[in-house]
């Protein structure tokens, strides 16, 4: 057929031309930590996001999502990230960035995000501060003073009155320290001695005599999940600490069920505060913890994962606003205020900090069915990020 008309003819043209670019899939970029001492949190929130895309199929406001996975072990040099985004943006040509297990690698990719005008959307890096670095950055995963002023409540609330702070020495461990202190002395409460731990390889002793010598009531700690985590706890109860009548308290990432069997018993008795836990009673949870042990048997679903879950949860709904459509103005509008019930409980985007509001558990660890796992007895509901407050 012969179109005579220009204007009818480039009308058309238009309507193949937009057909075409429906057709193209949504490139996502993951920036991981899939080596290295960091390995678990990429592994575990590649599970997330593939899960979801597994169990609520791959094609949404009509374009199916392709993901490319970039290693920025360890996840700490930000140099690395930056570099593996700017490779996604320009060589990949990949419309949305996603991941970002730790702080630094967030940090060092939200200016390109920015320029490149790419939708970022963090599943776990916990500093408060991230969203703030790039008006295109979402997070699904939660913050460090979320996760600290919590527990410190709790504490100020259960006798509690003298607490020693011990956190690793980098942003979320100031972050960390820093809402707890505030929470807890603003209660009456009092800090007795802090400490903060070399990121890499610290040496607890020291640090442990220096608890059991000062004599507190609890002692507060954060450390990235891992080796130094399993370390502490073990130190904690050699040295007799918790004989000694200390109770240990902590943000819920201390005891991630990725590393809760390697603790062992001396996690049993420790009270944490956090958004997720394997054991959390809902149906959507049910469905969640069955359909990841059918896909990954050996490991065990944590916070990360739920992040990465989520994360690809809100990619999806997004697109089905937008009808496919990945501009990072239009993303970052149609996520706003956008609320679903996930595994972790009822969560929501605020509309102003583009972060995650949701429930802060307080958890203790038990032995269930011969099984760790940390068992929720109390909660806070839809508490927003106080690092912003």
């Amino acid at each position: 057929m012969k179109l005579n008309n220009p204007l009818i003819a480039l009308a058309l043209t238009a309507m193949l031309n937009a057909v075409a670019g429906a057709a193209e899939p949504v490139r996502i970029g993951l920036v991981l930590p899939m080596s290295g001492p960091f390995a678990s949190y990429g592994k575990q929130i590649e599970h997330g996001v593939k899960l979801y895309l597994a169990t609520q199929g791959d094609t949404f406001g009509g374009r199916k999502i392709e993901l490319i996975i970039k290693d920025d072990s360890p996840g700490t040099a930000g140099d690395v990230s930056k570099r593996l985004a700017q490779e996604l943006v320009i060589k990949d040509k990949v419309d949305i960035l996603a991941g970002f297990g730790l702080t630094p690698s967030a940090f060092a990719v939200a200016p390109v995000a920015t320029e490149a005008k790419r939708p970022m959307v963090v599943m776990n890096a916990a500093t408060s501060s991230v969203t703030t670095k790039s008006n295109y950055i979402v997070r699904t995963s939660m913050t460090l003073p979320q996760n600290s002023a919590p527990i410190a409540s709790w504490a100020a609330k259960n006798k509690i009155k003298k607490v020693f702070t011990l956190v690793a020495d980098y942003g979320p461990g100031h972050d960390a320290e820093g809402q707890f202190k505030k929470t807890f002395t603003a209660a009456g409460g009092e800090i007795v001695g802090e400490v903060r731990a070399p990121v890499k390889n610290p040496d607890f002793a020291p640090f442990l005599q220096k608890i059991k010598d000062t004599k507190p009531d609890a002692v507060f700690l954060f450390l990235p999940p891992g080796g130094e985590t399993i370390a502490f706890m073990k130190g904690f109860k050699e040295r007799g600490l918790d004989a000694a009548g200390i109770q240990l308290i902590a943000t819920g990432d201390l005891p991630d069920e990725d590393i809760l069997e390697a603790i062992g018993d001396s996690a049993l008795g420790l009270v944490t505060s956090f958004h997720y836990s394997e054991a959390h009673k809902s149906p959507e949870n049910k469905a969640y913890t069955d359909a990841y042990y059918k896909a990954y048997p050996k490991d065990r679903p944590n916070f990360m994962s739920v992040g990465g879950y989520d994360g690809m949860r809100l990619i999806a709904e997004v697109l089905k606003k937008t009808n496919g459509n990945t501009d990072a103005d239009k993303f970052i509008e149609a996520a706003r205020g956008m609320k679903w019930i996930s595994p972790r409980g009822p969560i929501s985007i605020d509309p102003a900090t583009r972060d995650i509001v949701q429930n802060i558990y307080i958890r203790k660890v038990e032995k269930i069915n011969g099984r760790l796992q940390n068992v929720e007895f109390d909660h806070v509901a839809d508490f927003k990020d106080p690092g912003k407050q």
